[in-house]
């Protein structure tokens, strides 16, 4: 069941009205420079949120695919691609307001971050999210649910950073070297996550050589370390793969 047309704008107000953008993803999205910083509103004038929400519900019945129920990241250069198939229907100082403000919003950054892969107006797939991109797009998701949160959200980041990691296929130096920025904190972060994984992979290590030297079952092997069976045969089946 789809969602009234003002849940799209709602959405992105409730989302991003005090959070910093992900540059990088909100600017390929929109192939155009850099959307000014914000200033102190002026009441006489409306606010980008206004200006956005009758674009964002017009996008919302024509690409209900795209913008509805669900959010999909988009192709790169699709805010050129809507001009040019709804010339009269956009503005384009509008438009561009618009769609910063849903590529900021956190339910598109919820789809970006779980790697779904980017879409064009037919809504097909097209291509894959940069590693680079996914990397920003959960790092700002963390910085939002952390301010909000009492308590230390950096365990479950670390877990999400490296399911990110090894989704992209990608050599620890090659991915360091596409996802390195000049914050000390999320670098901080990327080398917490990776000596966290580094630890659990050689635990698993000594777990398979313990396994494969006691020539007993999973079950047996389990309840002689007080492991859990499914723990066990968990990792049996990631070496097998």
């Amino acid at each position: 069941m789809t969602e009234p047309l003002v849940s799209t704008p709602t959405a992105a107000q409730a989302s991003t009205s005090t959070s910093k953008p992900a540059p990088n993803e909100a600017n390929e999205i929109l192939a155009t420079e850099t959307l000014a910083t914000e200033t102190l509103p002026n009441p006489k004038q409306p606010s980008r949120f206004d200006t956005a929400q009758p674009v964002l519900e017009k996008l919302f019945e024509l690409y209900p695919a795209l913008f509805g129920a669900q959010f999909l990241p988009l192709k790169l250069g699709i805010y050129h691609e809507l001009l040019a198939a709804h010339p009269d229907a956009f503005d384009k100082d509008a438009l561009k307001t618009a769609m910063g403000v849903h590529a900021r919003s956190t339910r598109y950054l919820q789809a970006v971050a779980a790697g779904l892969p980017r879409h064009g107006l037919d809504g097909l797939a097209v291509e894959a999210v940069a590693p680079e991109h996914v990397y920003v797009t959960l790092l700002e998701l963390f910085r939002r649910r952390q301010r909000n949160h009492k308590g230390n959200l950096r365990p479950q980041f670390r877990v999400q950073l490296m399911e990110a990691f090894e989704a992209s296929g990608l050599p620890r130096q090659d991915y360091q070297a596409r996802v390195q920025t000049n914050e000390p904190e999320a670098t901080a972060l990327l080398e917490e996550a990776f000596a966290e994984r580094e630890a659990w992979v050689a635990k698993q290590e000594a777990l398979l050589r313990a396994y494969d030297a006691s020539g007993a079952s999973p079950e047996a092997f389990a309840d002689m370390y007080g492991l859990k069976a499914r723990d066990v045969k968990a990792a049996l089946e990631r070496r097998a793969a």
